[in-house]
């Protein structure tokens, strides 16, 4: 991913934040043919003395699984917030229009699980994450049921061996962040997003200041 200096998140905790919010990632490979194979799926973050691993899993006929058995190196991308930008945030009319958005890229090593109860582990995580209230209803479905749901898929650890996190909220143009932060933060949820984060990086603490 290009990451210009500006936009180059320096804490990791920015990543790990993105990630956690917006779960739901593009995993992807290359396929048979050489060519990029590209599966959405949420992933679970684990954290560990610097370490970090995120956890999924795809359908069993989802060929994708087989790639990263075949070619365990991929990457897998995080998209949060974003919002287009109009040049009438600046005071001068010499501007053009750009998009706004908040991204992690991960480089990552795959390595497939096949015990029984790892894979549980690893679909409680994600019931967990996203439905905490099912957690009781998967435990009272009995074994039977969990083999033949867990036949059907297969699950995956995904190292994290390089990270990129870019921020694109217009940081070099200091004039323009007041004006900006008063769009996203009337706009849509995308906009008050990036409105939040425009505050978290500090853009607009001259603004907070005087309020």
């Amino acid at each position: 991913m290009y990451v210009p200096p500006q936009f180059a998140a320096k804490d990791p905790a920015h990543a790990s934040a993105l990630i956690r919010a917006y779960p739901f990632a593009n995993l992807i490979s290359v396929d048979d043919d050489g060519l990029p194979s590209v599966t959405p799926l949420p992933l679970h973050l684990i954290e560990d003395a610097g370490r970090w691993l995120l956890l999924g899993h795809c359908a069993k006929p989802n060929p994708h699984w087989r790639y990263l058995q075949a070619r365990p190196k991929a990457v897998v991308t995080f998209m949060g917030p974003q919002a287009y930008m109009s040049p009438s945030v600046y005071p001068d009319l010499a501007r053009v229009p750009t998009w706004s958005y908040l991204m992690v890229h991960c480089t990552v090593q795959a390595r497939l699980i096949e015990q029984f109860d790892d894979k549980d582990r690893l679909l409680k995580h994600l019931i967990h994450d996203h439905d905490s209230a099912y957690e009781q209803q998967w435990r009272s479905l009995g074994d039977d049921y969990q083999h033949k749901m867990m036949a059907g898929m297969v699950t995956f650890e995904l190292e994290v061996t390089d990270l990129q996190c870019k921020l694109k909220l217009n940081q070099h143009r200091p004039e323009s962040h007041e004006a900006m932060h008063a769009v996203y933060a009337a706009g849509n949820d995308d906009q008050r997003a990036l409105a939040d984060w425009m505050e978290r990086l500090g853009l607009v603490g001259a603004i907070q200041g005087e309020t």
